[in-house]
C-alpha cells in the first residue's frame, strides 16, 4: 500500500515512521518543508512540496490521511486537498474532531465523488512502539481501501482497530473514549491526593501505585504511567496545578446534555479542568462574602 500522510507534528510523525516499519509506503506533506526532509531521511518517506505533488505520487484511488489541529488547519487542507483529488479517492482525517463536521465533511466531499473517512486515533507519544488504537467511520468500500494502514498503525494486525460506524461514527467513538479518560484522570488524582492529605500514616504514594499495578481492579496504562512519574518525583513542586482540555471533554458533556444520558462523572472531571484554571477564583470571593453576610463568618483577606 502506498498513502500520504498530511501533518507531520508529533502524531503525524510517528504514525509516518511507524507505517514505514509496516512496510508502507509513504508521501509526506508538512507545512515546515524541514519536517518533511528530516522524516524522509530518517524512515525513507517520500516528500512532497505540494498538495498537487501528493496528488501524482499516488495511483487513483488514493488514500490521503490527515493528522492536524481540530478546526481551521483541517478546513483549510480538506479544501486544498479536494481540490487536487478525483472522484473515488480517499480523504481520511485521523486528528480530533467534532463528529459533527465530520459528517458534514462527509457530506460535502461525497457531492464531489470524494470518500471521507475519520478515524479516532489513540495512542498518544506511546503510539509509534506500542501502536495506536484506530476507529474509523465511513462507508465500507472506503475503509475496506485503508486495512493494509490499520493492521500496521495498531498494536497487532488483528486488535486495536475496527469499523465502528457511517460518517461521524469513529470521531464520536474517539470523543466518548476520551470523556471516559477524563473521569479515570480524575478519580486516580483524586485517591492518590486523598492519600497524601494523611500525613500522619506517611503513605509512600509511589509505593502505593506501583503495588495498584499489580492484580488490583484499578490497574490500568494510566496507573503505569502515573507510577512511573511518581517514582521519579512524588512532590510534584515544579508542576503548576493547571490542567488544560482540547475539547473532546466538552463534545462529550454536551452530547450527554442533548440525548439526556446522565455522565455526572465525565462532567464533573470536566469541570475540574476549569477550576484548575480559575486564577481569579471570583466563585470563591462570593461564597466568602455571602457566609457573611447570612451568618457574620469571618472574611479572609488576601
Amino acid at each position: 500500500m502506498k498513502l500520504a500522510m498530511v501533518g507531520l507534528g508529533r502524531m503525524g510523525g510517528n504514525m509516518a515512521r511507524r507505517l514505514r516499519r509496516g512496510g508502507i509506503e509513504v508521501v509526506g506533506w508538512n507545512r515546515t518543508w524541514a519536517v518533511t526532509e528530516a522524516l524522509a531521511r530518517e524512515c525513507g518517506l517520500e516528500p512532497a512540496a505540494s498538495m498537487e505533488a501528493l496528488r501524482e505520487a499516488l495511483a487513483p484511488p488514493r488514500v490521503v490521511w490527515m493528522m492536524l489541529p481540530a478546526g481551521g488547519p483541517t478546513e483549510e487542507a480538506i479544501e486544498r486537498l479536494a481540490a487536487v483529488l478525483e472522484p473515488g479517492d480517499v480523504l481520511v482525517d485521523g486528528g480530533n474532531a467534532d463528529y459533527r463536521d465530520s459528517q458534514r465533511r462527509a457530506r460535502a466531499l461525497a457531492e464531489r465523488g470524494l470518500h471521507f473517512v475519520d478515524v479516532g486515533v489513540s495512542g498518544g507519544v506511546w503510539g509509534l512502539e506500542s501502536g495506536y488504537c484506530l476507529m474509523a467511520g465511513g462507508a465500507s468500500e472506503a475503509v475496506r481501501l485503508l486495512e493494509p494502514a490499520f493492521r500496521a498503525l495498531a498494536p497487532t494486525p488483528e486488535h486495536g482497530w475496527g469499523h465502528v460506524g457511517p460518517s461521524g461514527a469513529g470521531h464520536f467513538v474517539k470523543m466518548v473514549h476520551n470523556g471516559i479518560e477524563y473521569g479515570m484522570m480524575q478519580a486516580l488524582a483524586e485517591g492518590l491526593s486523598l492519600l497524601r492529605a494523611k500525613e500522619e500514616l506517611g503513605i509512600d504514594l509511589a509505593q502505593v501505585a506501583e503495588l495498584w499495578r499489580h492484580g488490583s481492579v484499578v490497574r490500568s496504562w494510566l496507573l503505569d504511567l502515573t507510577a512511573g512519574f511518581l517514582a521519579e518525583d512524588e512532590r510534584l513542586e515544579e508542576v503548576a496545578p493547571v490542567v488544560p482540555d482540547s475539547g473532546e471533554g466538552r463534545w462529550t458533556a454536551r452530547e450527554a446534555i442533548e440525548l439526556g444520558v446522565p455522565a455526572p462523572v465525565i462532567t464533573l472531571a470536566l469541570h475540574m479542568r476549569f477550576a484548575s484554571r480559575d486564577r481569579e477564583g471570583y466563585a470563591a470571593r462570593l461564597l466568602a462574602m455571602m457566609r457573611k453576610a447570612f451568618g457574620g463568618h469571618r472574611v479572609l483577606r488576601g
